[in-house]
């Protein structure tokens, strides 16, 4: 029974138990994707329906993940096979818990008012964009942005960072931004905006069909 319900993987070489990185990674983009093309439903569609299914979804898999075991984790699984051949990247287990807590409290929230209460409101609005930013970093940039509240309630040094940046170490040359490296950015960016600026109206235009086409595929005479 202790083998089932257990949180984290003990590994030879670490001395408490860990996750691997990839595989939470891989997980996060996936439900990132999920969550995502839900919304889009609502915003375009007016449909709650996908939502609705992804909250359920997304909470059963937390919990699943919290209160048993990450290894029994449906999206875990999915991802377990997806990122299979990559060697793995060891994580500290209990940061990884915290934050995944932090993810039942907003999932569990997100099932009353969608599933229980059958509503929605800027509350809904503001936990689906938090959920999104965390599935975003964790998935785009292995920051676990939930984990970074864990030295805040737990005493003790967080240990096996992703990236090891646990650790006080100094930064490599490929690792550092120079000056006329920031300056690139922020043209760039300045570039971004004239190009909205000066071309919104073009961009606007509705490009028109280049094959003569009509709705039904069918060549227009």
């Amino acid at each position: 029974m202790t083998k089932l319900i257990k949180f984290g993987e003990d590994v030879e070489g670490y001395s408490i138990p860990v996750l691997n990185e990839r595989e939470i990674r891989a997980a996060a983009g996936i439900l990132f994707l999920a969550t995502f093309l839900s919304l889009m439903f609502i915003l375009f569609k007016q449909n709650f329906v996908p939502i609705k299914y992804v909250v359920t979804f997304f909470l059963i898999d937390f919990m699943i993940r919290v209160f048993i075991n990450p290894k029994f984790s449906p999206t875990l699984i999915f991802a377990r096979l997806i990122v299979r051949n990559q060697t793995p990247e060891y994580v500290g287990a209990a940061q990884k818990k915290f934050a995944w807590v932090i993810g039942v409290a907003l999932a569990a929230t997100m099932f009353f008012f969608f599933i229980i209460v059958n509503a929605y409101s800027a509350i809904t609005g503001i936990i689906c964009l938090i959920c999104l930013i965390f599935l975003f970093f964790e998935s785009a940039f292995g920051i676990c942005l939930g984990c970074k509240f864990y030295p805040i309630f737990f005493k003790g040094k967080v240990q096996y960072c992703p990236g090891e940046v646990c650790d006080v170490k100094s930064k490599q040359d490929i690792q550092k931004t120079s000056k006329s490296q920031l300056l690139i950015l922020l043209a760039f960016i300045g570039f971004i905006f004239l190009i909205v600026y000066l071309m919104n109206d073009k961009y606007s235009e509705k490009p028109y069909d280049l094959m003569g086409t009509d709705n039904t595929g069918q060549t227009k005479k």
